[in-house]
């Protein structure tokens, strides 16, 4: 008898060693499940997944597209009930309800912190523990058509910019000077001077936004003023507005991020980028937002080993110059970059700030983007941003 249960116990080990596919010291076979965007970065986690399974032969990277801004939300349903994924992209500003909410896990490499850009680096710490692996960086500057506007010409000022589109404009009826979105994360600009910043110098004020100051309702008057130069609804000025008369040279100016480079150049442009105009009273550009995209560990994986050593892959040199030449976005690392284009963004990022990333940031968006399209057709700019104010904090 004694026998027979030492043999079934041999037959038992050794089953179990061929079905985990042990055998001579063999790793278990993994899929990390990744969430990324369309239009470049799905490429690029396709063919980091296969460098990454080149060296790691027993981890496939299962690629799955759910776009940047809907990452925040579907985790939070799809990770408790088990069908989310190992890996997700998302944007820095959301990191204090990932956090909050439970559903990331702080980065395992001690060392990201000081491989990163430090805007980075800072832009995915929250209570001063860094949750993201950053692997692109971006802000915006303003564009300008060479056919419309000689380079000698680019306003330097918002003030001179306003004046320029006015001449442009009396003089190309159907045309305009320049156009922008109007949404809030441009017209964030106008709230800067002064100093003047989103929850105060370090982001983190969630008892007074500064949106409604008084070098915010300054900033915002000026903006209003803009739609002399700018005699468009604001219904009519989001991106994909501002993008096709570009395109189109119905504008000699507009304002737009590392995104559009690869657009505009397809379209046959000769196209310049500069720094954004100073405001009235100010002799830098002004502070634009900047934003980190990262790749995030979900706190539901069940190979979170494995999707944190995936995640630091995905920030090494090799991969960042790879993503750079796939998207075109700046790397979250120092590397080397071949775009002539590309040195307007890393001057205007000098003057940038990380947007907030604590969770009263997520309510940021839908108050300013009333405020602006209100303030621009005409509302009361102090009553406004008064609400606005009042939208977020409470």
């Amino acid at each position: 008898m004694k026998r027979k249960v030492i043999a079934l116990l041999l037959a038992t080990s050794l089953t179990a060693v061929l079905i985990g596919g042990g055998g001579c010291g063999g790793d278990d076979s993994v899929t990390l499940t990744v969430w990324e965007s369309t239009q470049g970065p799905d490429e690029f986690i396709r063919q980091a997944g296969a460098a990454y399974t080149e060296k790691n032969p027993n981890v496939t990277i299962n690629y799955v597209n759910v776009e940047l801004g809907d990452s925040v939300s579907q985790i939070a349903l799809d990770g408790p009930a088990g069908v989310g994924p190992d890996l997700f992209a998302a944007p820095h500003d959301r990191l204090g309800s990932l956090v909050v909410d439970g559903h990331v896990v702080p980065v395992a490499d001690a060392g990201l912190a000081g491989r990163v850009l430090a805007s980075c680096a800072t832009a995915v710490t929250f209570n001063g523990v860094m949750y993201g692996y950053p692997v692109s960086a971006e802000t915006y500057a303003l564009y300008y058509n060479r056919a419309l506007i000689n380079e000698a010409d680019v306003p330097t000022t918002w003030d001179g910019l306003k004046a320029w589109s006015m001449d442009f404009n009396a003089a190309n009826p159907g045309s305009y000077g320049f156009i922008m979105d109007i949404g809030a994360y441009y017209v964030i600009i106008f709230t800067t001077s002064d100093n003047n910043r989103l929850f105060g110098p370090s982001g983190t004020d969630t008892t007074a936004t500064n949106i409604n100051s008084a070098a915010s309702v300054k900033g915002m008057q000026f903006f209003a003023s803009l739609r002399d130069a700018l005699p468009v609804p604001a219904a009519d000025l989001n991106t994909a507005t501002a993008d096709a008369n570009f395109i189109g040279g119905n504008a000699a100016m507009t304002i737009s991020g590392p995104w559009n480079v690869g657009n505009f150049t397809s379209a046959g442009l000769d196209f310049g980028i500069t720094t954004l105009p100073s405001l009235p009273g100010e002799s830098n550009p002004p502070a634009s937002f900047s934003g980190t995209r990262s790749m995030f560990v979900s706190a539901y994986s069940e190979n979170i080993d494995e999707a944190h050593k995936f995640a630091a892959f995905l920030v090494s040199e090799e991969m960042q110059t790879l993503r750079y030449n796939i998207t075109g976005a700046l790397p979250a690392v120092d590397v080397p970059l071949s775009s002539p284009h590309d040195g307007a963004f890393v001057k205007q990022l000098e003057y940038a700030f990380p947007m907030p990333s604590i969770p009263e940031m997520g309510r940021y968006w839908d108050a300013m983007n009333n405020a602006a399209s209100n303030i621009w057709d005409g509302a009361n700019i102090e009553a406004e941003l008064d609400a606005a104010n009042a939208a977020i904090l409470n």
